[in-house]
């Protein structure tokens, strides 16, 4: 009995090694395209079907802890809900009327930043970045401040930052990043968050008139952080699956940039893996899941789901001709807490997969690597030419 406990303890550790190694082949192996919701080798509990997946997520029968994966801090979840709701519509509104102003200048970004050769995903999350720093942080913010959330781009949201930077460095960074987010919400609290103006300036701006005048500034900071988390990196990890796929398939070059980015979103969510815990002990999907458990929504596998999708692991843009009513699609989550600015995503994403695939020649080289897997998937590193249609020779 003893060996039977040990050879069953060192399993377990193997299991959690190779899953720590590569969690979506792991996931993948166990999934096999057959099951829902299962007990896996690692320890977790992994759902893959949509139906349990919109039941975890959206948590209508109270099931689970109610939890918040943007507004999770390091102290917990900030709150209370009518805060969440008031930042989300209010950052809403702040990035569409950047984008709506800023439209226009798109094409010259694209030529700008991306022609005729650009690295990838970088590529992607920098010029997400230059085309809303305005909206990230006002022009008359502190230079020191500026300078620090450049750093936090490059060393905590661009794909492999942080193999780039030791622990120490990391550490040593973040205190003096977070010392600077703290006092400038704490002088924009003291001066009134929009400075006299009639909307807010930034997203910063957002997050102290949201979160109200007893909110712990570090809470705050952490919320902004999570504001360029999410814009910075996962809108420039979407844009950057978008382009790949539409590289690296020529013959859906023509189809519409809506379906390219529906699909790309499809076969990588970049939001892949929600962890939830049950509040009780109940059925999922005729699982048992307790208070114990750790349960993990699985997008990556939902979204490729044979029971739920034909040729499910094929970028097939023109699937999205017709889409029926699908609910295994939720690449920005399901329920209450499913991410505030999908509208405003899907519209940038698909202006700029609109400029990049119409008036350009697009062709694209991997590097050979795979996906960079963390808390987002991004792309794999390649590069991208870009040449302009009205410069370039027709194809044959």
């Amino acid at each position: 009995m003893a060996r039977s406990a040990e050879g069953g303890t060192t399993r377990r550790h193997r299991s959690a090694a190779a899953y720590r190694r590569d969690p979506l082949e792991f996931l993948a192996e166990e999934f096999g395209g057959t099951r829902d919701v299962w007990r896996s080798a690692s320890g977790r509990l992994c759902v893959a079907g949509p139906q349990a997946a919109r039941e975890v997520l959206g948590n209508r029968q109270g099931a689970f802890v109610e939890t918040s994966d943007f507004f999770h801090t390091r102290t917990g979840v900030f709150g209370p809900r009518a805060a969440q709701i008031d930042i989300g519509r209010a950052a809403r509104g702040l990035l569409r009327r950047q984008l709506d102003a800023r439209r226009a200048d798109l094409p010259r970004l694209v030529g700008a930043r991306l022609a005729p050769v650009s690295s990838w995903p970088d590529a992607g999350n920098l010029l997400i970045r230059e085309h809303l720093r305005d909206v990230l942080l006002c022009p008359d913010a502190p230079a020191e401040l500026h300078g620090a959330v450049d750093g936090i781009v490059a060393r905590a949201v661009l794909a492999g930052a942080r193999e780039r930077h030791s622990a120490l460095s990391r550490l040593r960074f973040r205190r003096r990043a977070m010392g600077l987010l703290v006092r400038e919400t704490e002088a924009r609290r003291s001066t009134g968050p929009c400075a006299g103006a009639d909307e807010p300036r930034d997203l910063l701006d957002v997050a102290v008139a949201g979160a109200g005048p007893s909110a712990d500034p570090g809470q705050v900071a952490e919320v902004y952080l999570s504001f360029l988390f999410a814009t910075v990196g996962s809108i420039g990890f979407a844009l950057g699956w978008s382009v790949y796929l539409a590289g690296t398939h020529p013959a859906t070059a023509d189809d519409e940039p809506a379906w390219i980015v529906r699909e790309a979103l499809r076969l990588w969510p970049v939001a892949w893996l929600f962890a939830r815990t049950p509040s009780r002990v109940h059925e999922l999907a005729d699982v048992t899941a307790g208070p114990r458990d750790e349960v993990n929504v699985c997008l990556y596998l939902v979204h490729r789901h044979p029971r739920h999708w034909e040729r499910p692991d094929e970028f097939v843009p023109h699937r999205w001709a017709a889409p029926p009513h699908e609910p295994a699609f939720m690449p920005f989550g399901f329920g209450t807490h499913s991410c505030a600015g999908a509208t405003v995503t899907m519209s940038l994403l698909e202006d700029l997969i609109r400029i990049i695939t119409r008036d350009w020649h697009l062709s694209v080289t991997p590097s050979g690597g795979g996906p960079h897997l963390g808390p987002a998937l991004a792309p794999p590193r390649f590069t991208a030419e870009l040449h302009h249609r009205a410069a370039a020779p027709e194809r044959r």
